[in-house]
C-alpha cells in the first residue's frame, strides 16, 4: 500500500484530525493559562493542584512526557514556597504537601523533591508548613522509589532526631541508611552517637552541617545555616548559665540583667546573640533569648 493511499485511510485520518485538535488545543491552553498566572500571579499557578489532586492521574493523561510535567510541577513547587516565604502567606503553606506529591507521583526519581519536601514540611511556620508527619510520609515514599539512595534516609532520621525527637528510631535509620550503596562513613559514627548521646548540641551541629554541605537548594542551605546559627546560641547560653551559676556562689544573690555580670567583672561586654540581639536573663535565672530575636521560633520547637 503506497502512502498516498495509507493516509487516505478513515483511521489514519481521523487519527491526524484528532492530534492537530490535540496541538490546537495545548496551544490555546497555554495562552490561556499564560494570561491567567499573568493576571492572578504565582498562586494561579499552582492552583490547579486543587482539581488534580493525583499525579498518577497526570501521568496516565502525560503521553508519555510524565518527566516533562514533573519538571514543571518542581518548578512550581520553587516558585509556590519561595513566594510563600517571602510573603509570609501562613496558612498557604497547606499546598506544599500536594504539589509534592503530584510532583513525585510524577517522577519517583526526582531526588531534590523529597530532599526539599523533607527539611520545609517539617519546618515550623512561618519558616516552613509545620507538617512532620506529611514530610515522612513524603520521604518514606522517595525510600520506596529510591531504596538504594542513602541520603533518604539521612533525612528520614533527621526529621525523628530534630522534630520528633525519637532518638532511638533516628538511630536506627542512620544504621540502616549506612548500609546503603555509597553511604558516607560518618553515617554508621553518627548511628551510635545518636544512640549514646541523643539530642546533644554536638550531634544536632553535625547533622546541620552535613544537611549544608549537601544541600540541593539554595533554600536548604539558608535553612541549615540557621539551624546552625541556633546552636552557637545554645552554646553561648550554656557558657552564659555557668557564669550566672558562678556571680550567684560570688555575689549571694542572683543577677537581674547582664549588666550586672559586666559591672562586676565576670563579663567584658553585654552578650548578643549570633543574630545581634542581647540576651535576657529569664525568670529561672538562666539566659534565654531577647524577645527580637528570629532564633526563638526554632528555640520553641
Amino acid at each position: 500500500m503506497s502512502y498516498s493511499t495509507l493516509s487516505m485511510a478513515p483511521g489514519f485520518t481521523a487519527r491526524r484530525i484528532c492530534w492537530s485538535l490535540l496541538i490546537l488545543g495545548f496551544v490555546f491552553l497555554f495562552a490561556v493559562q499564560r494570561q491567567i498566572d499573568d493576571e492572578m500571579g504565582v498562586y494561579a499557578k499552582i492552583s490547579d493542584v486543587l482539581y488534580i489532586p493525583a499525579g498518577t492521574n497526570l501521568r496516565r493523561l502525560s503521553l508519555g512526557n510524565e518527566g516533562l510535567l514533573a519538571d514543571i510541577y518542581w518548578t512550581r513547587v520553587v516558585q509556590y514556597f519561595g513566594r510563600s516565604h517571602m510573603e509570609n502567606a501562613g496558612g498557604r503553606f497547606d499546598l506544599l504537601a500536594p504539589l509534592l506529591r503530584i510532583t513525585t507521583d510524577l517522577d519517583p526519581q526526582l531526588i531534590i523533591a523529597y530532599r526539599f519536601g523533607g527539611v520545609f514540611l517539617m519546618e515550623p511556620p512561618p519558616i516552613g508548613a509545620g507538617q512532620p508527619e506529611a514530610a515522612l510520609q513524603l520521604i518514606r515514599r522517595g525510600i520506596v522509589a529510591n531504596p538504594d539512595y542513602w541520603r533518604l534516609w539521612e533525612d528520614l532520621g533527621f526529621v525523628y532526631y530534630w522534630d520528633l525527637k525519637d532518638y532511638k528510631t533516628a538511630a536506627k535509620i542512620f544504621k540502616v541508611g549506612s548500609e546503603r550503596p555509597g553511604a558516607d562513613f560518618w553515617m554508621k559514627s553518627l548511628a551510635g552517637t545518636v544512640a549514646a548521646k541523643g539530642g546533644d548540641i554536638q550531634t544536632s551541629r553535625l547533622l546541620w552541617s552535613e544537611i549544608y554541605r549537601h544541600a540541593d537548594t539554595d533554600a536548604i542551605r539558608r535553612t541549615a545555616e540557621v539551624h546552625l546559627t541556633l546552636l552557637d546560641a545554645l552554646e553561648q547560653m550554656k557558657k552564659l548559665d555557668s557564669l550566672l551559676a558562678l556571680y550567684r556562689s560570688k555575689e549571694g544573690h542572683q543577677a537581674q540583667s547582664f549588666y550586672d555580670l559586666y559591672a562586676s567583672g565576670f563579663l567584658r561586654g553585654l552578650p548578643r546573640d549570633p543574630t545581634g540581639v542581647p540576651y535576657v536573663i529569664g525568670p529561672n535565672g538562666q539566659a534565654q533569648l531577647g524577645q527580637g530575636s528570629n532564633l526563638k521560633i526554632l528555640l520553641a520547637q
